[in-house]
């Protein structure tokens, strides 16, 4: 009995594994924090910066258009790639707190008193649902709205309607208004959608 009882319990070796396997997680997911807010605040930096400046060049006759013809498009394609990063960051995140749930669910196997101090966040444990109730998420279609990608590229869409919107009024129709709107409108939910079906489609891929 007392040999079965050694053999049941976990190794040192086996444990200090786990321990720092835990640690280096947490470390891990700190870091796609980190960088997703980096990410994000040069966005905004670079998109405050641009609006800025097209607020002096109005000031200047017939120097409004040629800027934002070169500054906008370059903002929103940095918005593209930093939506498209930070989705990725997501997805990261999600995996190496599925591996916090893990070991965590490992713990609670030590012993009789080890559950009360371990307990599963959600009814499927180790797993991504685990990881999201971690993080007070409920999974679901609109779990994708509280990322920091859904909130740039909310963002981005209305700089790329505003773009469509511009071209339209001052290229396209000549002044007219409501044509503007209505092609700024369709743009800015067509890049939301093309948005939301791809972090969805990403989110979904790590699914168990």
């Amino acid at each position: 009995m007392e040999a079965d009882n050694q053999d049941a319990e976990p190794s040192a070796t086996l444990m200090s594994a786990i321990v720092t396997e835990h640690f280096v997680l947490q470390s891990a997911a700190g870091t796609t924090v980190s960088e997703a807010i980096g990410r994000s605040s040069l966005y905004l930096s670079v998109l405050s910066s641009s609006l800025i400046a097209l607020g002096f060049a109005s000031q200047t006759p017939g120097l409004l258009l040629p800027f934002a013809a070169a500054a906008l498009p370059t903002v929103f394609v940095l918005g593209v790639l930093t939506t498209a990063r930070l989705v990725d960051t997501g997805v990261q995140n999600i995996l190496y707190l599925s591996g916090i749930t893990r070991i965590r669910g490992y713990y609670r196997e030590l012993g009789p008193e080890a559950a009360r101090y371990f307990p599963p966040w959600a009814a499927v444990e180790g797993g991504t649902e685990d990881a999201l109730r971690s993080m007070a998420v409920k999974s679901g279609p609109l779990a994708g709205l509280f990322t920091a990608a859904s909130m740039i590229a909310v963002i981005n869409g209305v700089l790329a309607g505003v773009c469509l919107a511009l071209l339209t009024y001052y290229v396209v129709t000549d002044h007219h208004l409501m044509s503007a709107l209505a092609a700024g409108l369709a743009t800015a939910a067509a890049c939301l959608t093309v948005f939301y079906r791809y972090q969805h489609r990403r989110y979904l891929s790590i699914r168990r």
